[in-house]
Formats: C-alpha cells, sequence, structure tokens
C-alpha cells in the first residue's frame, strides 16, 4: 500500500522535530556538565557542542530534502555512536561514569525509529563494537568483556522485540481504523440506498395515483375542451358572416373560452407537478394549499359523481410536513374515501368533508366520507404495507402505509375509525412547523 501523502508530510516533520530535539539535548548537556563539573574538560565541551551542531545540521537537511528520510536516520545513528565513544573515551573508558550510555543507545534509536529495523540494527552493532573497542583499550579481561557484550546485546534484542511489538500495535490501530472508516462506509451506502429506495417508492405510490386518476383525466379535459372548440367555431362563423359582435357579447364568449383554457392547463399541470420527481426535503407546509391542490386532483377522479367539501379554521400555521408529502398523504385519502363511496350498496353520490382546525401544537385534519365504513377485521392491518382490499390492478397496498410513515416521521399520527353515523373519517394531527408559536385555537 503506498502511504498517504499527507502521512508522509507528517512523518517527516516529526523526523525533523526529533533531530532539533537530539541537537537541544546535547546543549543541555553541556550546561549541566558545567554546573555539576568543577575540572572542565573542553575536549568534553568541544564533543557535545560539535554533536549537537551536527544533529541541528541533519534537521535542517531532512527539512530542506537534502538528505532522505532513511539517510538521516543512519546518520544520526553513526554520529551518537561517535559521540557516545567519544565520551566514554574521554571520561575514564569502561571506568566512565557514562558507560552504561552504551546499554541506552539502542533503546534510544529504537525509540526515535520504531518503524524502521535498520537503525536499532546498525546501532546495536556498532554499540558493541565500541564496547570491544574500549576494552581492548583499557586492557579489560575477555570473561568481562563477554559479560558486559551479553548485556549490551541483550538491550539490542529488547530494542528490537519493542520495536516489532510497537510495529504490530500500530499496524493493529490503523487496521481497525481502516475497518471502521469501511463500517461507516457501508452505514453510509446503506443509508444513501435506503433514501433511494424511500424516493422510487414514493414515486412508484405517486404515479400509481397519478394512474387512478388517468381514467377522469380525458373527461375533466373534454369539457373545457368542448365548449372552447364551440365558441372557436361561434367565432369563425360569425367572422365569415360578416357579423358584428357587440363587445359584451364578445366579451362574454373570450372570458369562457379564456375559462377553458386555464382549467386543461391547471389540471395538466396539477398532474405534472404531482408526477414529478422530488427530494422530499421540505421541512414544512401550507395546509390550505395542499388541500387545494389534493381537491384539484381528485376532482379528476370524481368527475360530477361527488364533491370534496373543504372547512378551515382561520389562519392555519404552517406544518411540519413538507408540500409534496402532504399532497400525496392527502390525494391517498381522498381518493380511498372516493373508492369507498363507489363500493357502497346502494350506490350515492360521494360526499367527502374535510375539516381542519388548530389544536395545542398540532393541527388536527378529519377526512370523512359518506361510504360504508371500515370493517372490523380490516381496521387492524389498514396501515400495514402490502395490505389492500382493492381488486388487483387498482392498488398497491403501500398508499397507507407510506402515508403513516410520513406522517410519523415528521413527529404526527394518522389513524382512523368508523364515524356513529356511517362512513370513515381518517385524523390526521401534525405537529405545527418549528418556526410558527405554539398556540390554542
Amino acid at each position: 500500500m503506498n502511504p498517504d501523502p499527507s502521512e508522509s508530510k507528517a512523518l517527516l516533520r516529526v523526523q525533523c522535530k526529533n533531530s532539533f530535539v537530539c541537537a537541544a539535548f546535547f546543549l543541555v548537556g553541556i550546561v549541566l556538565y558545567c554546573v555539576v563539573d568543577e575540572d572542565i574538560t573542553w575536549p568534553l565541551l568541544a564533543l557535545q557542542l560539535g554533536c549537537s551542531a551536527s544533529f541541528a545540521g541533519l534537521g535542517v537537511a531532512l527539512g530542506r530534502g537534502w538528505m532522505s528520510p532513511q539517510g538521516t536516520r543512519l546518520s544520526a545513528v553513526l554520529i551518537g555512536l561517535m559521540a557516545a565513544t567519544l565520551l566514554v573515551h574521554l571520561s575514564g573508558g569502561p571506568a566512565s561514569p557514562y558507560f552504561q550510555v552504551f546499554g541506552a543507545l539502542p533503546c534510544l534509536i529504537a525509540m526515535f525509529n520504531p518503524d524502521d529495523r535498520l537503525p536499532t540494527v546498525l546501532g546495536g552493532a556498532l554499540t558493541l563494537g565500541a564496547v570491544v573497542l574500549l576494552d581492548t583499550m583499557a586492557g579489560v579481561s575477555t570473561r568481562l568483556m563477554i559479560m558486559q557484550l551479553t548485556g549490551f546485546a541483550m538491550f539490542t534484542v529488547l530494542s528490537l522485540f519493542g520495536t516489532r511489538t510497537y510495529r504490530r500495535l500500530g499496524d493493529a490501530e490503523r487496521e481497525a481504523q481502516r475497518a471502521r472508516l469501511q463500517a461507516l462506509e457501508q452505514l453510509a451506502e446503506s443509508e444513501r440506498r435506503r433514501v433511494r429506495a424511500e424516493r422510487e417508492r414514493a414515486q412508484m405510490e405517486r404515479l400509481v395515483l397519478v394512474g387512478q386518476l388517468a381514467a377522469g383525466v380525458a373527461h375533466e379535459v373534454n369539457n373545457p375542451l368542448a365548449y372552447v372548440k364551440s365558441n372557436l367555431a361561434f367565432l369563425e362563423r360569425e367572422a365569415r358572416g360578416g357579423r358584428s359582435l357587440g363587445s359584451e357579447e364578445l366579451f362574454e364568449v373570450l372570458s369562457e373560452t379564456r375559462q377553458g383554457v386555464l382549467r386543461i392547463q391547471q389540471i395538466v399541470m396539477d398532474l405534472k407537478g404531482f408526477a414529478r420527481v422530488g427530494d422530499g426535503t421540505e421541512e414544512s407546509g401550507r395546509l390550505e394549499e395542499a388541500l387545494q391542490e389534493a381537491r384539484r386532483l381528485v376532482s379528476v377522479r370524481l368527475g360530477g359523481r361527488g364533491e370534496v367539501c373543504l372547512s378551515f379554521a382561520p389562519e392555519l400555521p404552517r406544518v411540519g410536513l413538507g408540500h409534496r408529502h402532504l399532497v400525496q398523504v392527502m390525494l391517498n385519502l381522498l381518493i380511498n374515501a372516493v373508492d369507498a363511496v363507489e363500493s357502497a350498496q346502494p350506490s350515492r353520490q360521494a360526499r367527502i368533508a374535510v375539516g381542519a382546525r388548530w389544536l395545542e401544537g398540532v393541527v388536527r385534519l378529519d377526512v370523512e366520507d359518506n361510504g360504508p365504513g371500515i370493517s372490523p377485521e380490516v381496521l387492524p392491518r389498514l396501515f400495514d404495507p402490502f395490505f389492500t382490499t382493492k381488486p388487483p390492478g387498482k392498488g398497491t397496498g403501500l398508499g397507507l402505509a407510506l402515508c403513516r410513515e410520513y406522517v410519523m416521521r415528521s413527529g404526527g399520527s394518522l389513524f382512523a375509525e368508523n364515524r356513529a353515523q356511517g362512513g370513515a373519517r381518517f385524523v390526521l394531527l401534525l405537529p405545527v412547523a418549528r418556526a410558527c408559536p405554539s398556540a390554542v385555537a
């Protein structure tokens, strides 16, 4: 796997910082040495000052890109080992109080280079070589030399084991992070698919409703179209006969024609607007507008076989359900009411009453019909997905389930009941939109 460029830059900054920290460490060592030791040895001071300058130079070279990170690490190991060897030699050889620094060096190298074994291996090997050199120059016995080498070799092995453990922990953490990110991405993709499926399901239900309205579209369009054509034919005959119409008569004919054209245009616009795909992200809607649009749409289905009566309390607030969903919910309820009345025996004119009033924090909407009502065995399953009492081809069983889902998602509720005087009643409780102050009607 190729390293992330941002991650590589971060590691480079850390390595530069480590070089400058080592340079500062040697400068602090000079100060402490001058304070503690009254017999100042100038070669030792020069050695520490040179080491400090060398590490600072490595940091600058790495930051400017003059050296590679690998080269910088190996150079730092060499400088550190040379400095430690000279320090121990100038301060007494194997008897120097600084001799134990050879045990700490592999650990320090491993700590500063946990992701690379080579500097630790090189540092451990050079440490053992430096111990052999210093012991030989001081005439240390072979037995003592072997004991020292064994101890320092163990420090090197422990350092290598520590870096290996650190790398494994780092790899495990990165793998866990990748797994978390993958799980989050899968969750986000699942949510996107759910939203997309919900949109498609809502669109399918809208198209089903449009299909149910289609039977009445021809009749509703033909009526105004008939008198538009009749008026145009009348005007054409009068124009050919040379008769001059009075302004009042002409205005009446043109006005009637214009109303017919507007009626056709309104039917087409309502159907087109309702059927189009939308994202459904509106946070609020105005109930009067949604009900007027739903009534216009259902009038295509009703024709002259009934009426929808609307009754509003004055100044209804906006509700917490978007306009498109409001229209879809209302149209579902109105079409269901029309279907229920048409299935009644004996047949009757459909009369659907829709009333809306403002209660405390909610708007209550009642949709009542004069149909046969809802049978007791159907009532508990009325809002179950894919449950329908309509014949094949007339319903999907999703309409009322979607209506309840939209309403509940907005914080409202939808339920059905039978009226005491006959027929069914659907009760819709919608929360007032957040921008509207709550009040009691």
